[in-house]
């Protein structure tokens, strides 16, 4: 498919551009590297990653991610200082989190009917379901798009499974846009990763932290490894945003989608950071 080719295309370009930032490369040597010519590339780039290429590789700075990762505590800070209501819920005032009660968890969604499909986003190939109450689990396929339902069926052995390809893509539209997104969220987890991933809601778009100082935000400074942990955990790929916990040093760090993705959507975002 076109657009699944672009962003292959894209991502070839964007490893490629991490790999030899240093070099300060030009757009001509950028667009050589995926054999597009520069007009072209320069063009696919913009369009796809919403900022032209040399703008993208000066976000790549060390100093850049740096000012970010202090930039961002002190948003999270206020955030937490101001509670849950006015500004403080940030990204969290459209994307409603509801953890599965623990009678739902232990059941394994027995008596739950899940709809599942695959979508298209800006970002390649996508597993999308959802229950009667919101999405459940999103997670990027690379083709690999049966080991979704597998590992749906993992998750929710009790659950009825329905494949509905219209109502997934339709939820997938208002996911990736640019702008307030209303998106409710019917997730499993403990009360650690719940905890976790409702302090990446309030991280605003355009920010990032990194995995001690997003324990330190939920008060369990030194167990930045659980939290990592909690942060792979996340079934809602995009939506509760991963990827954007950073190493200390400013680093990209790892990300279960491929790093290269994890990349793009930081571009992305930073395009339009009330994305």
């Amino acid at each position: 498919m076109i657009e699944e080719r672009d962003y292959r295309r894209i991502e070839r370009a964007i490893q490629w551009i991490r790999a030899n930032a240093g070099d300060q490369p030009s757009v001509e040597q950028m667009a050589a590297a995926v054999a597009l010519s520069p007009h072209h590339f320069s063009r696919l780039f913009r369009r796809w990653a919403g900022i032209p290429p040399h703008q993208y590789l000066r976000t790549l700075t060390m100093e850049t991610a740096k000012q970010r990762l202090w930039q961002s505590t002190d948003l999270l800070s206020l955030a937490q200082d101001l509670g849950l209501s006015g500004t403080g819920r940030l990204h969290d005032l459209f994307v409603q989190l509801e953890a599965m009660s623990p009678a739902e968890y232990r059941s394994r969604g027995k008596g739950l009917t899940i709809r599942f499909g695959r979508v298209d986003t800006p970002f390649g190939d996508a597993g999308l379901a959802l229950t009667d109450r919101g999405l459940c689990a999103l997670e990027f396929c690379d083709g690999e798009r049966v080991e979704f339902e597998k590992s749906l069926c993992l998750r929710w052995p009790g659950a009825l499974l329905e494949r509905d390809d219209a109502k997934a893509g339709g939820l997938a539209r208002r996911i990736f846009t640019r702008g307030p997104r209303r998106v409710p969220l019917h997730i499993q987890g403990t009360n650690f990763q719940i905890q976790v991933w409702r302090a990446l809601l309030r991280l605003p778009a355009g920010s990032a932290i990194s995995y001690g100082r997003l324990a330190e935000s939920i008060d369990r400074p030194g167990a930045s490894r659980a939290v990592g942990a909690a942060v792979g955990a996340n079934p809602a790929a995009f939506l509760i945003p991963c990827h954007r916990v950073l190493r200390s040093d400013g680093g990209l760090g790892g990300y279960r989608w491929r790093p290269q993705r994890k990349a793009a959507m930081l571009a992305w975002e930073n395009a339009c950071p009330g994305s």
